[in-house]
């Protein structure tokens, strides 16, 4: 069904500041269901039989130490004070999930290092990260055969989802500029339908890609670290199931079938995180579930900040609440 908006210069005010603030938000990295914690190699192995069937794995020891967290700015904590570490310019927040879990479980010192970087790729895994204040080693420098336990939270710059958040502000702000200016009908989700021309769906196979150089990855982490439990770390729910709660965030800018389409696009890519960490034997550290009903659009309980964030904090990113929910899943996934 085709939405209809007023097209009034209102709508049109508001997508223009929605796309301004989104591209912008593209430009700092680091985006973007149901999938329980698997464990990852180091699983004690299975005792012997004491009845009538198999007995059950035993819960594998919470690791020692040390502890490596390799990321993009969903990790690294972008513009959550405190800042710390070098280079600067990785932007790593001293409360974000890797370092609330480290402080959990009692780590520090040489048994704790966070690599996460804002903007980081894969590549940058296995290059040098150039920030705007110095580079970031290759992040797979800090693994060695003594490390016990790895977090990694990557891919959503490699499938470009935030590019695909501006885009789609930039495809809604031409609508309503259409509209307001020829009085045009409205294209249910312009932005889907931008993905989806030629026939393909753009940004399902930019996702497959990602997930190609993940593998790749995370078979480099267990060579380096083959002792270590090993978690991909999925990125939390940035919208509510029902997109029209956002309108009153978002504005009447934006059609609330692109808010689905971005939505959809958020779980194809952590299922694909799903997907290649079981199949490199990982773990997976859900937090889109937990996160649940504390998107963008949530007010006071969000665990992501909207376009409009609050002051000090990057735009759809997770502020210090979603770092700290995030700390909670990956605890209850390394402790599990």
């Amino acid at each position: 069904m085709h939405r209809r908006s007023s097209g009034g210069p209102a709508a049109t005010r508001g997508a223009v500041l929605l796309a301004a603030v989104l591209l912008a938000a593209g430009c700092s990295g680091g985006t973007d269901r149901p999938v329980a914690a698997e464990s990852g190699p180091g699983r004690a192995a299975a005792g012997p039989s004491t009845g009538p069937g198999p007995s059950p794995s035993p819960t594998p020891a919470v690791p020692a130490g040390p502890y490596v967290a390799l990321g993009d700015s969903y990790t690294s904590g972008l513009r959550i004070e405190p800042q710390v570490g070098e280079p600067r310019g990785c932007a790593r927040s001293a409360v974000n999930y890797p370092s609330l879990v480290a402080k959990a479980l009692g780590l520090a010192g040489a048994s704790f290092r966070d690599v996460s970087c804002s903007a980081a790729r894969t590549a940058d895994l296995t290059g040098s990260q150039r920030t705007d204040d110095g580079a970031n080693p290759p992040q797979l420098d800090a693994l060695s055969a003594d490390t016990r336990l790895v977090t990694v939270g990557i891919g959503g710059n490699d499938a470009g989802f935030m590019e695909v958040v501006g885009e789609c502000a930039r495809q809604n702000l031409v609508q309503s500029l259409a509209q307001s200016l020829a009085g045009s009908a409205a294209a249910a989700a312009p932005c889907r339908d931008h993905y989806a021309s030629g026939g393909a769906d753009q940004v399902r196979r930019k996702v497959d890609a990602a997930g190609e150089k993940l593998a790749a990855v995370l078979a480099e982490v267990r060579r380096r670290a083959p002792q270590a439990r090993v978690f991909v770390v999925g990125y939390p729910a940035l919208l509510p199931a029902d997109p029209s709660a956002c309108t009153p965030v978002l504005g009447a800018g934006v059609a609330p079938a692109d808010l689905g389409f971005l939505g959809e696009k958020e779980r194809e890519l952590n299922s694909m995180l799903a997907a290649r960490a079981a199949a490199a034997g990982a773990g997976f550290v859900d937090t889109a579930t937990p996160s649940a009903g504390h998107d963008m659009c949530a007010g006071a309980a969000r665990w992501v900040e909207p376009p409009f964030p609050a002051p000090g904090l990057a735009a759809v990113h997770p502020n210090a609440q979603g770092q700290q929910g995030m700390a909670a899943a990956v605890l209850r996934a390394v402790r599990g």
